[in-house]
């Protein structure tokens, strides 16, 4: 088979119907530039939602939830023990919320090699006084270093920045909590406690997650800070947030210890899984769409190539006659469904990351996301490859057909035909 022959021949067929040719072409440039559009923008979308939602979540948290306790004297006393018990009106069991050994424990998990880092942590309601106005909301007390490290919480401050938190009395504001209480950075709030400790503190930053629910009602402050105003010792802490090196492990993960250290637990998994559910169904949704605009290119050059053979059926006798193989005509047609699709799948490429640098110029002004100016775009090149891939995949296909058919033509009842 002499290849540089017959990928002449083919460029000489391309040339010969070269409006057809551009036309098919340009259908595979578009479904590329869509498909790369489309799914870098709806992943840049996803992943601003994970760092509203996921991003904020540990990987695993351990803590005391309040619940009944399993062991009823009923179902221990050995006379009934055996027997189907029915108990109603079972009381809670305060366990308290404190995590009993907190320290030894963090320790522990920071000697573990699946885990990146540790974050203590004590989340307690309160009311917030400012006047006459009264708010209930929470107080999360944080180790400040470690929780910016793990969830970059200077990236949602709008006004000072979380390290002023390491001030004494310092407090950090959701945003929806300063706009009802008309407060700014610099104010001070008075704080009540559930069991009415009372503490004044100064406002050192305002901070916007950019969910109303959250922000409405949460408010920050350092970890030695937040037992002060409890006036509870060193050691109590009501969460520890775990963030591992692998997130798939999330679930194996939280089952481990809460086995291990004999808290409840819960990983992010779990924590956000309607959220993640819709994340899912974005992606699926994204890739559908790209999916379809490439297949209907696809008809596209397999139409062309069709007619392309019927119009060319005296050429293919003729080569098949001087003694082209079927095969080689085969390799022909191929040759010339490829070289669209690569062409158009490489224009499509550059289109698709210029439809997408356009996108992400675009201003996105929204006041419950103040840190985000632009629509949300992702980069990854994977992308890309999966679009180059898929394109040539659906060309060589779209080919392949008429190729066989071309290769069975019999020259001899074409001439006589003629």
């Amino acid at each position: 088979m002499n290849c540089k022959l017959i990928f002449s021949i083919a460029l000489h067929l391309m040339r010969s119907r070269l409006k057809q040719t551009i036309i098919a072409g340009a259908g595979v440039m578009f479904g590329i530039a869509m498909f790369i559009t489309l799914v870098s923008f709806m992943y840049g979308m996803n992943d601003l939602l994970d760092g509203l939602i996921i991003n904020r979540t540990p990987h695993v948290r351990l803590y005391n939830e309040i619940k009944p306790s399993q062991n009823q004297p009923v179902t221990i006393d050995q006379e009934y023990k055996k027997h189907s018990n029915f108990i109603h009106s079972i009381k809670p069991k305060d366990r308290g919320k404190s995590i009993y050994n907190a320290k030894s424990i963090i320790q522990s998990l920071k000697q573990d090699s699946r885990v990146y880092d540790v974050a203590a942590n004590i989340n307690t309601p309160v009311f917030f006084n400012s006047g006459t106005i009264e708010i209930s909301g929470v107080v999360n007390g944080i180790d400040v270093l470690v929780e910016q490290k793990l969830f970059a919480l200077n990236d949602y401050m709008i006004e000072g920045k979380i390290e002023d938190l390491q001030q004494n009395n310092s407090i950090v504001i959701g945003k929806g909590l300063s706009d009802k209480m008309l407060l700014k950075k610099g104010d001070i709030l008075k704080i009540t406690t559930p069991k009415g400790n009372l503490t004044s503190m100064k406002i050192v930053g305002i901070i916007q997650i950019g969910i109303a629910d959250i922000d409405d009602i949460t408010s920050y402050t350092s970890l030695s800070m937040a037992q002060k105003i409890l006036g509870v010792p060193k050691n109590y802490i009501t969460d520890i947030q775990v963030k591992i090196y692998d997130i798939l492990q999330a679930s194996v993960l939280a089952k481990e210890y809460k086995i291990k250290y004999e808290t409840d637990t819960i990983d992010y998994q779990t924590a956000n899984s309607q959220f993640e559910t819709g994340t899912t169904i974005r992606s699926i949704i994204s890739y559908a769409v790209g999916v379809v605009l490439l297949i209907v290119a696809g008809f596209g050059i397999y139409n062309i190539l069709n007619m392309m053979i019927f119009e060319k059926m005296d050429s293919i006798a003729i080569l098949k006659a001087t003694g082209f193989s079927g095969n080689d005509v085969k390799w022909i047609f191929i040759l010339l469904s490829m070289v669209i699709g690569i062409t158009g799948g490489v224009l499509g490429l550059f289109l698709g990351f210029v439809f997408s640098n356009i996108i992400d110029l675009i201003p996105f002004n929204t006041a419950a996301l103040p840190t985000v100016k632009t629509f949300p775009i992702n980069y990854n090149p994977l992308f890309y490859i999966i679009g180059i891939t898929f394109a040539l995949l659906t060309t060589f296909i779209a080919g392949l057909f008429p190729a066989l058919k071309a290769s069975k033509i019999d020259p001899v009842e074409i001439i006589r035909g003629k």
